[in-house]
């Protein structure tokens, strides 16, 4: 009984262990995503699946020629599906009929993540999860180059 209570607590502390990391990956995931979208204009859908691609695998996810991964997403469980791509534009001429532009310090990019499923690995205890979303948005950005020499 002792032994069994004792090992509980052990892999409950390690369990917690990683689903903090989880967490914080996924929050990190967001922001980087978010970072990746505000340097990269939102003109078409393959902007927001490269986004999307970018948030489940890293910048170094390797895809075969029709456009499936063949590497291993960063955190495990997560797919393209439980990441979301928003880009939203400014009004710039103040007329309603004209879509609002996305490009070069005009606009932002919100990435977010839900419904990921965390598997509480517990003896007796164990469960699954499902996490809150997670949200972050950044602002579009020029990243050095001269707004004035690059067209949204």
């Amino acid at each position: 009984m002792v032994a069994l209570l004792f090992f509980t607590i052990i892999i409950g502390i390690i369990e917690f262990g990683r689903l903090l990391y989880t967490h914080n990956a996924l929050t990190d995931a967001t922001r980087a995503g978010a970072r990746y979208a505000a340097l990269h204009h939102g003109a078409n859908a393959n902007d927001e699946m490269a986004v999307k691609k970018y948030v489940v695998y890293g910048p170094n996810g390797t895809f075969d020629a029709l456009g499936n991964a063949t590497s291993a997403p960063l955190i495990a469980g997560l797919t393209v599906d439980m990441v979301h791509v928003r880009f939203d534009g400014v009004d710039t001429d103040s007329n309603p009929a004209t879509p609002p532009e996305y490009g070069t310090n005009l606009g932002s990019a919100t990435v977010w993540i839900e419904n990921y499923q965390f598997n509480l690995s517990i003896p007796v205890i164990g469960r699954t999860l499902t996490l809150p979303k997670y949200i972050t948005t950044a602002p579009a950005e020029s990243a050095g180059n001269d707004p004035a020499n690059i067209t949204p």
